[in-house]
């Protein structure tokens, strides 16, 4: 803003919510959870560690929020713009419907840092057509997710307080009515459907660990 009134510059500042996608660091809880569900699926990792999840954000999908940016620089008169779906989910959503992309419907168990998620079913023909949507044509062996060994009754998510953040805002949510008026933005992609494209792509990586693990190779 400082620029832009005291020289002239055409500059935007765009405040941008929480943007996910396929790309995003393994650190950040959204990849945190679709990578260790893929493992588990794959026989590769055990438990998902989490720590608050009742904390709420407004994810998007990063591509939708690089449009905005475009958009934001074609507009004559620069201004500043929130970026955002104008939706909150807490990660207990996020850990559910990502679970749901493989089948796996999940209870909670407990309060506090003694809650727990644990598998209440497994929908095994949505796993054999996952299996099937895998397979190469120039291959015939079978997907690892069909010989994942998760059962009703596994605990599969626990909290540990080590990723508690005291001086975190518990809950994000944006309001985007100034870009969509002026810029005709709004988020295309939804959260269940950026879970579903997250989880594909954990999905095939996890799958590519498990073979080079098994010919004995190194996975960076």
């Amino acid at each position: 803003v400082n620029y832009r009134e005291a020289y002239g510059m055409h500059a935007s500042n765009g405040i941008l919510f929480n943007h996910e996608s396929p790309l995003r660091g393994e650190t950040f809880v959204t990849r945190k959870i679709t990578m260790a569900i893929s493992r588990m699926v794959c026989g590769l990792q055990k438990k998902l560690f989490l720590g608050n999840l009742d904390a709420k954000r407004d994810w998007g999908y990063a591509g939708d929020y690089v449009e905005a940016m475009w958009l934001m620089l074609q507009e004559k008169t620069p201004g500043d713009y929130v970026i955002a779906t104008g939706e909150a989910h807490s990660v207990r959503e996020f850990v559910e419907m990502s679970f749901r992309e493989v089948g796996i419907e999940i209870a909670w168990k407990g309060k506090g840092i003694k809650e727990a998620g644990i598998i209440k079913t497994v929908n095994s023909d949505q796993l054999l057509v996952i299996s099937k949507n895998r397979k190469s044509s120039k291959t015939s062996h079978k997907s690892p997710v069909t010989n994942h060994g998760l059962r009703p009754g596994d605990a599969v998510v626990a909290i540990d307080p080590r990723y508690y953040r005291p001086t975190e805002v518990d809950f994000l949510l944006g309001e985007p009515a100034k870009a969509k008026k002026k810029l005709g933005w709004k988020a295309k992609v939804r959260l269940p459907e950026l879970v579903k494209m997250m989880m594909e792509s954990d999905l095939k990586l996890a799958e590519r660990e498990l073979l080079l693990k098994k010919n004995k190779m190194k996975v960076r």
